[in-house]
């Protein structure tokens, strides 16, 4: 299966407050909003949305191809993910840019507070899908990077009859309602978590049957609640995984693109899809780090039967992986 991974390349920056960012926030003077939360635990972490979904993918059993920009500190960051199973011969690196930093702390109640310098993501438009006109690509998502990028990507699938996923997360608060209405169209599955998904009906004026107009199916994220998928003969709820442990839930939502994307490929039904989504985020969840997690694809799948019990796309999940290779040479 050829999957090919748009999104963000950055190093994360993770950091803990020991308090609730509720109880530091008055609400009567947000106009006038000047808050500072001493942190007691920083941590560094290669990242980026783009990263997080292929690692996973790897980790999957599949051979993704990233598909995004990065600056000249990207050096050893690559033949990491060449080492992890991830192609990177599509990348485009500027050494004339650092690579993309994301900062982000977290309350005691898993509420997050962000920031994200672009570096060399901004340079992400100069790229076009049509310069993967030699590949043969499965799916394609487009996650969130330089958003004039993001459109471009979703207008030329749609061009080109390549089917995507379009994944706007964090990227949602930079886009009006006529581009995400574009953005959108044509997409095989739009995914989002609640409140994204609200925040798009509120852009773009349109319902979840208008979005159905645009899409064939939403997916919608609910944390420990599941996952709703909606189409236009269908809407079913998923259960969640059961986690160990939360720890740190950054990631968690970019392993679940990766859970769905290999059941979609693969021709699963959308329960057994969204249930490897599940399971997926939550190795991301259990520990700090987007990309900190590591199993076989054996262990997942026991994993797997001891959550939900077993289903037959176990078998083909296990049978159609992709073996290892010796790391493409990079420079």
């Amino acid at each position: 299966m050829s999957i090919v991974v748009t999104g963000s390349v950055a190093f994360d920056y993770l950091m803990t407050f020991p308090g609730k960012f509720r109880e530091q926030i008055l609400p009567e003077h947000l106009n006038k909003l000047s808050v500072s939360f001493l942190v007691d635990s920083k941590e560094s972490f290669r990242g980026g949305t783009g990263p997080n979904i292929a690692y996973n993918l790897a980790l999957l059993g599949n051979r993704p191809t990233l598909f995004a920009t990065a600056g000249r500190d990207f050096g050893d960051f690559r033949v990491w993910l060449e080492e992890q199973g991830v192609d990177t011969s599509a990348m485009g690196v500027y050494e004339d840019e650092f690579t993309a930093t994301f900062s982000v702390i977290t309350d005691l109640d898993h509420n997050q507070i962000a920031s994200f310098h672009t570096g060399a993501m901004a340079r992400a438009r100069d790229l076009s899908i049509r310069q993967l006109n030699g590949r043969d690509i499965d799916m394609v998502i487009i996650s969130p990077n330089d958003p004039e990028a993001m459109r471009t990507y979703t207008k030329e699938c749609y061009e080109l009859g390549i089917p995507f996923i379009f994944d706007p997360s964090q990227q949602l608060a930079r886009m009006d309602g006529e581009q995400l209405v574009e953005a959108m169209r044509g997409a095989q599955v739009l995914t989002v978590n609640e409140y994204e998904f609200e925040m798009a009906r509120q852009k773009t004026g349109l319902d979840d049957q208008g979005m159905l107009e645009l899409v064939d199916t939403i997916v919608v994220t609910k944390a420990a609640q599941g996952s709703t998928v909606i189409g236009r003969n269908l809407c079913i709820d998923v259960p969640a995984a059961q986690t160990d442990r939360l720890v740190e839930p950054t990631g968690g939502g970019d392993a679940y693109r990766a859970g769905l994307l290999t059941g979609l490929v693969r021709g699963y039904s959308w329960d057994v899809s969204c249930r490897l989504a599940s399971l997926a985020a939550t190795y991301v969840v259990e520990q700090n780090g987007t990309m900190s997690h590591s199993y076989s694809l054996p262990e997942f799948v026991d994993r797997y039967r001891r959550t939900f019990g077993d289903t037959p796309e176990l078998e083909d999940l296990l049978a159609t992986a992709v073996k290892p290779e010796a790391p493409a040479l990079v420079g």
